[in-house]
């Protein structure tokens, strides 16, 4: 098999990896066959969670391109996984030729890939860190890449979702948040819905394929989720499953409409 110049040596590309499995959900191209045949064989069980993380995807975009028509030109995107297929310095320097975009991911394969994609992009960068640790990522050198004295866009694009209440999400988000300028923004996606799933519309096998591949997802309703932005100043139409929040021209291609699996909202800091 080639190994395309975004694969550094050290990455194993006959062994699937959960990043690039998302990349080819969301239809990517930085994917091998290795994480097809993974991606395929999840997706037949559960072809919901690939239909979801589309429908992600799709606010993500809208959400970039929402704030950068609001005249934010840097974006902190945290779990970003591998940054292909529209992810945010796509979109942001396509609205704003000066965007500035760092993305956080803990898994070592998504930043190695990351890197190689970003290599002498002066605007874009990768950095390996845990979203529970934000003083480790707070003080890395990629870090100056975003100036915190103007406004940053913060993303936790489907991400949250892994945090447990005992690890206390809320307070990790404080620490984030307490970084930024007035007049930044928070965007937050979440696995959730007010109505939970039955057991049985998850099939296990699915679901245990997946956790043991990233790790357990803790869904939250509307409520949660919205409490998730205290202190914050919600835009319209609030928190909503993520088709619905400003919906665009291309409507809704997953057909979800209220009954997605996901939610999302984005705030301001005042």
């Amino acid at each position: 098999m080639n190994r395309p110049s975004w694969a550094p040596p050290e990455v194993d590309i006959e062994k699937p990896s959960i990043a690039r499995v998302y990349d080819y959900w969301v239809g990517g191209t930085h994917n091998f066959p290795a994480d097809v045949a993974v991606a395929k064989s999840i997706a037949d069980k559960n072809p919901l969670l690939p239909r979801t993380l589309r429908s992600n995807r799709a606010f993500l975009r809208r959400a970039v391109k929402e704030l950068t028509a609001l005249g934010i030109d840097q974006f902190l995107d945290i779990g970003s996984g591998i940054p292909t297929e529209g992810n945010v310095h796509e979109v942001a320097l396509e609205n704003n030729p000066d965007s500035r975009v760092l993305y956080v991911d803990i898994d070592p394969v998504a930043v190695a890939h990351g890197k190689a994609i970003l290599e002498g992009h002066p605007q874009a960068a990768s950095l390996l860190g845990d979203l529970r640790k934000p003083g480790d990522i707070f003080a890395s050198k990629e870090i100056e890449l975003i100036d915190f004295s103007r406004p940053v866009a913060l993303i936790f694009a489907a991400v949250l979702h892994f945090v447990s209440d005992a690890d206390d999400p809320k307070a990790m988000l404080r620490e984030f948040t307490a970084k930024l300028a007035p007049g930044s923004y928070v965007v937050i996606s979440h696995a959730g819905m007010d109505k939970k799933p039955a057991p049985e519309e998850v099939p296990a096998s699915a679901q245990e394929t997946y956790v043991r591949n990233v790790s357990e997802v803790y869904w939250r309703d509307t409520a949660e989720v919205t409490d998730l932005f205290e202190g914050l100043e919600l835009l319209e139409p609030g928190v909503v499953p993520v088709p619905l929040w400003r919906i665009g021209p291309e409507g809704d291609p997953e057909g979800f409409g209220a009954e997605a699996h996901a939610l999302a909202g984005v705030a301001k800091k005042v």
